[in-house]
């Protein structure tokens, strides 16, 4: 009996081991790790912000991080139902996800990574479309370098509206 105890435990503990891993790449630890780095080193950035073709420009400011990224973190598409939601393509430093249902928000990820894996580059397409309202997003992110945030949006009855944020580290 002592014996049986002892293999159940142990093929319980490799299942959860399985079911713990993920098959993506963990955009939100990724952000949530820049955003302790960001913070810590006090970074500043150049900011644009345009809206509708109108510009601002901040020079040296220190963003809210968690807010100022949390596009980039709410495109993470590591959740148990969407395992097989997205293809994956892969080559030696660049990561291609697809989703392979127009009804995902998250429809592609590209991940450049350098030749010893470090993260150089970070774009996302998120699409929504319902027939009250559309919104398409394009994200870039590199490290230390820029962030991009281009937003179009249509709305019935209130019309189209475009934003576009660049911050420049």
């Amino acid at each position: 009996k002592k014996l049986l105890f002892v293999c159940f435990m142990l093929l319980s503990c490799q299942k959860a081991e399985q079911v713990g891993q993920s098959r993506f790449q963990d955009i939100r630890g990724f952000f949530d790790k820049e955003v302790k780095r960001l913070e810590k080193q006090k970074t500043t950035v150049n900011k644009t912000v345009r809206r509708n073709g109108i510009s601002e420009r901040q020079e040296n400011i220190s963003p809210v991080w968690n807010t100022e990224l949390s596009l980039f973190s709410e495109s993470d598409i590591n959740k148990p139902a969407w395992s097989e939601s997205y293809s994956v393509h892969k080559d030696s430093t660049i990561i291609f996800y697809t989703a392979l249902d127009n009804k995902l928000r998250t429809r592609t990820i590209r991940i450049k990574s350098n030749k010893m894996g470090k993260l150089i580059e970070l774009a996302v397409v998120n699409r929504t479309s319902n027939y009250l309202y559309s919104s398409s997003e394009e994200l870039l992110y590199i490290p230390d370098s820029l962030y991009r945030i281009i937003k179009m949006q249509n709305v019935i009855l209130l019309g189209k509206n475009s934003y576009e944020i660049t911050g420049v580290f």
